[in-house]
This record gives C-alpha cells, structure tokens and sequence, in this order.
C-alpha cells in the first residue's frame, strides 16, 4: 500500500538540497537516508534520500543524483511516497493511517448518518475530512479531538460532536438581550 509522506518544497541554498512539508508522523522511518520512495508525478522518480537534516524547524533533504539548485527546484510540489505494509499500524493507538480513515461513516453520537469519508485534506493548521452526504453535497469536518470524539475502525465509523453551524446552515444564534433576560421596553 501507497502512503504520502510528504511534498517537496523550495530549493534550499545550491547543492540540491530541498525542503519537505513532512505528511506523516514518523518522518525518522518514512524520511530516513537510504529511502526510496515513489512520486506523484511518477517520472519525478522514484527517489532515493541521501541525506537529511532540520534547518529552522524545517526538514531538509538531498536526494542522490541532485546535485544543485535547478534540479530540486525540479522537484517542487511533488509527492513523496512511501510503500508500506497494509497491515502495519501507527505506533501511537491515537493515530490513523488515511487509508485507515477512507470510507468510514461518520455519524453523530446518537447515530444519525452525517456521510463518508471521501477524502482526506492535510492543511499546515489542521487536517480535514471531505465527507459526503448522503444528498450527494460535500461538508468538511476537522479532525481535532473536540469534533472527532471517537474512530471505531471496527464498526468503520467515526463519531463526531459538531458545534452548531459546522454541518448544516442552521447555526443556533441566541439574541444576547432575550438570554441575558432583558427586555425593550
């Protein structure tokens, strides 16, 4: 099985070394010199890591036969990909696979049908699930412990606490005078 370990970015200085928006939580294994991973685009590769180091709080790598600025500024935005087990797990019992993740239904705790995980979107801040409902329209829901409250992998489902507003337009708005008690007049 396929997974995404990260994205090349910039150029960083001019012996060919490239910064790496790192897509997995075990970049050591995944990211490590003597790794060969695969590519989206597929002729970008596949590409062997040669060396790697944080700069900055960032990861930078050199992949073997790129020896300066014009060839890793070649590679920027593509896809680094890993082969791995189906069958391997995250160490950590909190962390999930996307692969693990595709298709699950998602409901709410008192099981009323929200969709199915269609994808998966990995932003700087947060990661997303793309879910589609049953209508066909699409609701993205972020995977944080305070909406995402449980993933049964068995039951392939995930159970989510939505605040108001985030999976329909109907936000519960409470007029500040009436809750406080208040009156006009």
């Amino acid at each position: 099985m396929q997974l995404v370990v990260g994205r090349v970015g910039r150029a960083h200085g001019i012996k060919g070394e490239v910064t790496v928006e790192v897509r997995t939580d075990e970049p050591e294994l995944r990211l490590g010199p003597g790794a060969v991973l695969a590519t989206d685009p597929a002729p970008a590769g596949p590409l062997t890591i040669e060396s790697g180091r944080v700069h900055s709080g960032r990861l930078l790598l050199r992949f073997e036969g790129v020896r300066d600025r014009t060839g890793a500024e070649a590679l920027r935005n593509v896809l680094l990909i890993a082969e791995i087990d189906p069958e391997e797990l995250p160490e950590d019992p909190e962390e999930f696979y996307d692969h693990q993740l595709m298709d699950l239904d998602v409901v709410l705790a008192d099981g009323t049908e929200i969709g199915r995980i269609t994808e998966i979107s990995h932003l700087p801040s947060q990661d997303l699930f793309i879910v589609e409902r049953p209508d066909g329209s699409e609701v993205m829901i972020p995977f944080v412990e305070e909406i995402v409250t449980e993933i049964d992998l068995e039951e392939q489902r995930a159970v989510i606490d939505p605040p108001p507003g985030l999976i329909d337009d109907r936000a519960d708005v409470v007029d500040g005078r009436s809750a406080s008690g208040g009156d006009d007049g």
